[in-house]
């Protein structure tokens, strides 16, 4: 992974940093940097995560899917953490065995995509960490009985992702399924590279000990200087710039295969760094299409944001058909590819003339290994920005509160959080 902060420096960008206040901030990073090692070495909470390249058991994920090794499709049942990293890894890499997620619990949605799926020959991952996530275990009923009306024994169609104890384990223990072990120490938003993100890869034929081994080179890039990480660099630059007024963040990836991986970013940024009235608010976006929408606001609007260019240097490419259309002619001869990067390079510098501070990540390729670049350094920059901006980056009580306040609703206890919904405050126009 490649970063370039070049148009992030206050002569660019206002706001921006000096290259001054940057080595100052270098010497922040160097206390965080101690930091994170020390909780990497002790695995504690949170910083476990960075030591999932030497620590997930990759063989364990191949031995559970192994009875799947027929299935034309996969289907992960989970939410938030517990899917966008399978569904990251799934959307850009190629595969002739396509991945669904039930990640939410819209009916009509849920109804469309188990009509649509044969059933007979899916494998279905159940994954949550408790075993008592609402979403997901509702989700997870519905399935078994779609699957029971098909005439499929379930059973021989499910393994579970979860913790040591629970209703899936339980469940697991019962019915003899395959079951994978949530890394401990690890939240969900931090776990892609365990197995709660990579079992799907291992189902559609993935190199996951690839994903792994770019995962470690990033690793080992980890050091006491900005200057010399790349996930550093772009962490403390994205803290800087909060710090500035930026408190927008908006992730714009020029490869439709990293669609997806721009929403695991919003809830790693929003979930991690979203505390005591810090963080900055992850915006998703897709270059080239969105130049013809968002990009009018981040060059035009308030000057609030960061946006965050990630491209591959290297691509399958097609050529653009010669053609006699007056006005058009230049396209032919060229390349797709081209054009597309012509895309990137014109939004970045239509950006810094502006004034719009802006950041371009590169990775070599979006396959398995530069995949594994990318996820591990964006995860490193969100815990360094954790550690300067003094804030708890691994926990989520307002999600915490939010599930209290469902639970309460659906009567699955008595809390408090229910009750606020009561007290709400209207104001209808109809």
């Amino acid at each position: 992974m490649r970063v370039d902060l070049g148009n992030a420096l206050s002569n660019v960008g206002d706001p921006g940093i000096s290259r001054t206040e940057l080595d100052d901030l270098d010497e922040r990073v160097a206390d965080a940097h101690e930091r994170i090692q020390r909780g990497r070495a002790e695995s504690e909470h949170g910083y476990a995560a960075l030591n999932l390249p030497d620590t997930v058991d990759v063989d364990a994920i191949r031995r559970a899917v192994e009875p799947f090794a027929d299935a034309e499709a996969v289907l992960t049942v989970g939410i938030g953490g517990s899917a966008l990293g399978a569904a990251t890894l799934a959307s850009a890499l190629p595969s002739d065995t396509p991945a669904y997620f039930l990640d939410n619990v819209d009916p009509e949605q849920v109804t469309h995509l188990l009509d649509s799926l044969p059933l007979e020959s899916t494998a279905v991952n159940v994954v949550s960490r408790s075993g008592t996530t609402a979403e997901t275990l509702a989700n997870f009923l519905v399935v078994r009985e779609a699957m029971a009306s098909a005439g499929v024994d379930w059973t021989d169609r499910t393994f579970v992702t979860t913790g040591e104890e629970g209703n899936l384990r339980e469940l697991a223990d019962s019915e003899g399924l395959p079951a994978l072990d949530v890394p401990a120490g690890v939240p969900g938003r931090f776990s892609v590279l365990s197995t709660v993100g990579l079992a799907c890869a291992a189902i559609q034929g993935h190199d996951l000990d690839e994903i792994l081994a770019g995962a470690r080179d990033e690793a080992d890039r980890l050091a006491g200087s900005l200057y010399e990480s790349p996930a550093y660099a772009y962490g403390a630059t994205a803290y800087a710039l909060e710090e500035r007024g930026a408190t927008v963040n908006a992730m714009m990836p020029y490869a439709e295969s990293l669609e997806t991986f721009a929403e695991w970013f919003a809830q790693l940024w929003a979930e991690s760094l979203g505390k005591d009235g810090r963080g900055q608010t992850p915006a998703r976006a897709l270059g080239a299409t969105d130049q013809h929408s968002q990009l009018q606001l981040y060059r035009a609007g308030p000057r609030d944001k960061l946006v965050t260019l990630v491209r591959p240097t290297e691509r399958d490419d097609r050529a653009i058909p010669e053609t006699d259309l007056e006005g058009l002619s230049y396209l032919g001869g060229s390349t797709l590819g081209e054009l597309l990067d012509a895309e990137f390079e014109a939004t970045e510098a239509s950006l810094a003339a502006a004034g719009q501070p802006n950041v371009r990540i590169e990775i070599d390729r979006v396959d398995e290994r530069g995949l594994g670049e990318l996820l591990y350094g964006i995860e490193a920059a969100c815990v360094l920005y954790g550690e300067l901006a003094e804030i708890s980056t691994f926990t989520q009580p307002a999600v915490e509160w939010g599930k209290k306040a469902a639970r309460g609703l659906l009567g699955g206890g008595d809390f408090e959080e229910a009750d606020a919904v009561a007290e709400k405050t209207t104001l209808t126009v109809e």
